[in-house]
């Protein structure tokens, strides 16, 4: 893939399954119960159970990786703004743009959307390219 300054990225498209937010819990160690409860989520004013945030930023960091095809190593700096809640079973769309590109490195400012929200905005990436 060419990594030109104003081309995008492949999309990234992912649909989390109603237990990922359980999973992610037991990985992160965050059992905040809007995350795991449906019912608590509800109680306190939220649509459902939302999915962590840091999931997300996550899925930020995968596109970035998989669009210069590097090593999770390759991503040297990340920096994301949350600005909304994401829903598990529900589609996740991960785009980017190449807003700088030298020899052995490129950035790219990055997004992630579900059902018309951006659940996150103003990501950028920073990536080193192999030699």
């Amino acid at each position: 893939m060419a990594l030109d300054v104003g081309s995008s990225i492949p999309e990234l498209r992912v649909t989390p399954d109603k237990y990922l937010p359980h999973r992610y819990a037991g990985a992160s160690g965050d059992f905040n119960p809007i995350h795991i409860d449906t019912e608590f989520a509800k109680a306190v004013g939220l649509p459902s159970n939302i999915l962590h945030g840091l999931y997300g930023m996550a899925l930020v960091a995968r596109a970035a990786v998989a669009a210069v095809e590097g090593d999770p190593r390759s991503l040297k700096r990340l920096s994301v703004h949350f600005r909304g809640m994401g829903l598990p079973e529900q589609e996740i769309t991960v785009t980017g743009t190449v807003t700088e590109a030298s020899a052995g490195r490129v950035v790219l400012a990055m997004e992630a959307e579900q059902a018309g929200n951006r659940i996150i905005r103003n990501a950028e990436a920073e990536l080193a390219l192999a030699g």
